[in-house]
C-alpha cells in the first residue's frame, strides 16, 4: 500500500498536536474562490487559521512559507468567519512547520504571522 504524500500526515499531525493543546478543530481543507485555510481550530476566545507546512526536512518547511499564500489563507479566513457563529472571536494566523517522521516528528509553531497583503 503507497504511502500517503506528507502534507497530509502533516497535517493531522498538527491537528492532533492542537487538540492535545486545548483547540477544537472546527474545520480542515476550507477552500473558497482565491483561498484555502489547511486546519482552522478555536481554543477559547480565540480561532485559530492555521496553514501547515509538512516536510521531510525542517528547513526545506520553513523555505515552503511565502506571504502571499499568507494572504490567501487570510482572505479565506475572512470568508469562513462572515455569519458562523463558532467562528466569533480573536481572529490568528498561524502557520506550523512540521518535519520529521515517526517518533522524530517536530513541530514549530509560529502564531500571529503577519499577512502583508490581506486581513482576516
Amino acid at each position: 500500500m503507497p504511502s500517503r504524500p506528507t502534507p497530509i500526515r502533516g497535517e493531522s499531525f498538527a491537528c492532533w498536536w492542537l487538540r492535545l493543546h486545548g483547540y477544537r478543530i472546527l474545520a480542515r481543507n476550507w477552500r473558497v474562490p482565491g483561498g484555502e485555510i489547511d486546519i482552522v481550530a478555536r481554543r477559547g476566545g480565540v480561532v485559530a487559521f492555521v496553514e501547515v507546512k509538512a516536510r521531510r526536512d525542517g528547513g526545506h518547511a520553513h523555505a515552503a512559507l511565502h506571504h502571499h499564500q499568507l494572504g490567501r489563507v487570510a482572505r479565506a479566513a475572512a470568508a469562513f468567519r462572515h455569519g458562523r457563529a463558532d467562528a466569533a472571536g480573536t481572529p490568528r494566523l498561524d502557520v506550523m512547520l512540521v518535519w520529521g517522521s515517526g517518533l522524530g516528528r517536530r513541530v514549530r509553531w509560529l502564531r500571529g504571522v503577519e499577512a502583508d497583503d490581506a486581513a482576516i
